[in-house]
């Protein structure tokens, strides 16, 4: 089956009146159907399909989104501390540079409030063999220290593993913050135990195999209140600083099936984590995975999966309640042979349904268009990529959703560019390799020799803003953000707690980038701090409903989604103009509704489950 393709019809102005958000629903709930919310019909093989996409958009509210300021960010990484320069692990041998190539993609960061004071801190990686990962403290004062060697973070990187990603987890939900290392190796689990120290708990945790991991999620599958693990693998399991075989490469850049797949860990309780790979539904995948996106895709109260894969198909698997999941690719998306590298989620469009974005590569050889998967509500989605203006980012990595001007809408950055060097370019030379007949492109000889070359680099990085849920503008020459950096990763987060996003580039061999949100005017905000009781510590999965000045927003709460990516796990909402919050409802992981009382705007609320908003 072909991935749907879709043709919308946006208008300018005001948008036609048609479907409002659909109802909140819980586990058992109602999911509704497209009939009733004005989405196309039925989905046959290789059909075209129309989208229209039809809001309800308050008059108050499309007022303020029409004379909203527009976005702007100032770079600060110097003058805040937070200028990390990521190193690329350098490799011994006659293939060191194509191995390089293919390993050049772990320069992550992770936000979470590790001291608990209020101020989320910054985990960033570096893969080089000696070079130590940063743990920056944020001060308070628009300034960051690093303390990774105080803290007892900064190893991972040995002769035998490279440091790919992290995240931030309340793996006993202890009330502190725990970290998880990935690694092309065996992952580190450390333990906060407060007082800014950390411990390695490896050893007793189960995380004990060895894999070439380049994503990993936390989230709370089994809905049991405590958090998951899954890791995405990029390679199968061979030791790439160590070769025993130089047939490692993809067997197929189309529809590889020889990539490392994923692995789900369940946690035990008591530090304790079991694989749980195969009983749940994910042994038959053997793709080159490059990330991992989790929500509830189906309003039904339960954690999906959508794994983006390098050289062949994505995948989408839907959770079936009972701890395991259904492989559900070809009905809900099709199959494709695109280069998958990022996957992010988000309602942007404001009818109650989570959707999807994806970055693919769009360069001068490759026309592949990312994919902004449009839900449905009936477990399939419509790729609206090109009708909304978000198709092409060039060479793309990570991409997230934020609402960067508090309009209610939210926007989209996203990071591109591979590798950045010489004015020869690499493309020509690879292209005489991959269209000679016969090549098997396993094998790291016959892949030429890239040396001070240039791949798909210098590339200028996208900023979209939201207009209105309809299409997309690319604005980042005038944003600031419009870097030439070889992005990776991108931790968004209200750093300075002034209701305005920030965000962190990551880059490849490369220094950071730190963007201060300085937006002028911006609207109203609304944040959430969710602590959970019966659900997980962390309330990853949870979702939040606000109604504001006559729209209705959702957030859900996530454990990493994003490439090389971790941002702040406090929920933002713009508001725009609206002078109050009308109603806020939150859907705990246990299954649990709470509705909230008088919320204040422009200010932060923490929230316990069953108990409401706390001090």
């Amino acid at each position: 089956m072909k991935k749907p393709e879709a043709s919308a019809a946006f208008g300018g102005g005001r948008m036609e009146q048609g479907v409002t958000p659909s109802d909140f629903s819980g586990p058992g709930g109602s999911r509704g159907t497209r009939a009733d919310q004005g989405i196309c019909p039925t989905l046959g093989r290789g059909s075209v399909v129309t989208v229209v996409l039809v809001l309800a958009i308050p008059v108050g509210l499309l007022a303020w989104s029409e004379a909203a300021g527009q976005i702007r960010f100032a770079e600060v990484s110097v003058k805040s501390g937070l200028n990390p320069r990521h190193h690329t692990r350098r490799f011994k041998g006659p293939h060191a540079g194509v191995l390089e190539m293919f390993t050049s993609g772990g320069a992550a960061a992770a936000v979470g409030d590790y001291d608990g004071d209020g101020f989320d801190d910054i985990f960033v990686t570096d893969s080089s063999i000696g070079k130590a990962n940063h743990l920056y403290h944020n001060n308070g004062d628009g300034t960051f220290t690093d303390v990774a060697e105080q803290a007892g973070v900064a190893g991972g990187n040995d002769a035998h593993s490279i440091v790919s990603d992290a995240i931030w987890f309340d793996y006993d939900n202890d009330g502190r913050e725990d970290l998880l290392v990935a690694r092309f190796g065996t992952p580190i689990l450390y333990h906060n135990e407060g007082h800014g120290k950390f411990r390695d708990v490896t050893a007793a945790s189960g995380f004990n195999k060895f894999a070439n991991t380049i994503a990993v999620i936390a989230f709370d599958y089994d809905n049991d209140g405590r958090l998951d693990v899954m890791f995405g693998n990029y390679f199968q399991a061979v030791n790439l600083l160590d070769l025993k075989t130089t047939h490692v490469l993809p067997n197929d850049l189309d529809n590889a099936v020889n990539g490392g797949g994923v692995s789900l860990w369940r946690n035990l309780g008591s530090g304790r984590f079991a694989e749980v790979t195969e009983k749940a539904g994910f042994g038959k995948h053997t793709g080159w995975t490059l990330d991992i996106g989790h929500g509830d895709f189906n309003n039904d109260g339960l954690q999906d999966v959508y794994l983006a894969c390098d050289y062949g198909t994505d995948r989408i698997f839907f959770n079936n309640g009972d701890g395991t999941f259904r492989d559900a690719t070809e009905k809900s998306i099709g199959f494709d042979t695109r280069k998958g590298m990022n996957v992010d989620v988000a309602d942007f469009d404001n009818d109650g349904w989570l959707d999807i974005y994806v970055t693919n590569i769009t360069d001068e050889y490759m026309k592949e268009c990312n994919m902004l998967w449009h839900n449905n509500h009936d477990g399939t989605f419509t790729d609206i990529a090109k009708e909304t203006g978000t198709c092409a980012t060039l060479w793309g990595w990570a991409a997230k959703f934020g609402d960067f001007d508090n309009d209610g809408w939210p926007d989209l950055f996203v990071v591109n560019g591979l590798r950045s060097a010489g004015k020869e370019n690499y493309i020509p030379v690879l292209v005489d390799m991959i269209t000679r007949p016969g090549v098997d492109f396993t094998e790291l000889a016959n892949w030429p020799a890239i040396g001070d070359r240039t791949w798909s680099g210098y590339q200028k990085k996208k900023l979209f803003r939201n207009l209105n849920g309809q299409a997309f503008k690319e604005i980042s020459a005038a944003a600031g953000v419009d870097n030439d950096r070889d992005g990776r990763g991108i931790a968004l987060g209200d750093f300075d707690n002034d209701g305005r996003l920030d965000l962190l580039q990551t880059n490849a061999d490369q220094p950071a980038l730190f963007y201060r949100g300085v937006s002028e005017p911006i609207g109203n905000w609304a944040q959430f701090r969710l602590t959970g009781t019966k659900s997980n510590r962390d309330a990853i999965g949870a979702r939040i409903r606000l109604t504001a000045g006559g729209l209705t927003q959702i957030r859900e709460i996530d454990g990493g989604n994003g490439y090389a990516s971790q941002s702040m796990r406090r929920a933002h909402f713009g508001i725009g103009s609206a002078a109050k919050i009308d109603s806020v409802e939150i859907l705990w992981p246990s299954g649990k509704t709470e509705k909230l009382g008088p919320i204040a705007v422009n200010a932060a609320a923490h929230v316990v489950e069953g108990r409401g908003i706390v001090p």
